[in-house]
């Protein structure tokens, strides 16, 4: 097992690195698409921008690349926060940018917040997920389990079936997405502790 973690220039890759060599995996970092070639997964972290991101993405040879391997190969792809987003079709931060159309949706700023000072933006913290549909991803977790979340927009998934759990802040938002061997998550699973490596175990499993 060789896992592919894609640098882009716009996360932490070390914890990501670390978290995926705990659960067992070979993990590697690499800026160059053609390494998507020897990876049996990939991962796309981020923490930022969408629309700087995506320019980093396609200037870097990885949109394509990314296509190619999870339509045409199906190797399993796992986004992470920024990296779930940007699964989606377009986002609109700053603007209107074009993201991988992986997965049919667009990004958008949480909004309808409940009239409650608790409810700020952007989301930080501990939270729990609303579990939608059975899937491997979810595997040996317990209902409502937390996780740590930080972002100021979601991913609003434009076909249900793609929705595999929901998180309440203000609204209910897909925190967790999957399209056959593409999926995203919201929250941060090298930082969420037990429950999170048993996301990150669960997706090695998936071949």
């Amino acid at each position: 097992m060789s896992v592919l973690i894609i640098d882009y220039g716009m996360c932490n890759l070390g914890s990501v690195k670390r978290a995926f060599e705990e659960c067992g995996a070979t993990a590697f970092i690499s800026d160059n698409p053609r390494d998507a070639e020897i990876a049996s997964h990939l991962v796309l972290p981020g923490v930022g921008a969408f629309g700087d991101a995506m320019r980093n993405i396609t200037a870097a040879g990885w949109h394509s690349a990314l296509r190619k391997y999870t339509l045409e190969y199906k190797v399993p792809l796992l986004g992470i926060c920024l990296g779930m987003q940007l699964l989606a079709e377009k986002g609109f931060e700053g603007g209107e940018h074009t993201g991988l159309s992986l997965i049919e949706g667009e990004v958008m700023k949480i909004y309808n917040l409940e009239s409650s000072n608790k409810f700020r933006v952007p989301h930080i913290g501990w939270n729990e997920i609303d579990k939608k549909k059975d899937h491997p991803l979810l595997a040996k977790l317990e209902p409502s389990t937390d996780f740590y979340f930080v972002h100021s927009y979601f991913f609003n998934a434009r076909k249900s079936e793609n929705i595999l759990t929901t998180t309440h802040y203000g609204l209910d938002f897909p925190s967790i997405v999957s399209n056959g061997n593409i999926m995203g998550v919201q929250f941060h699973p090298e930082k969420s502790s037990r429950a999170g490596f048993q996301i990150i175990k669960n997706f090695l499993s998936i071949n």
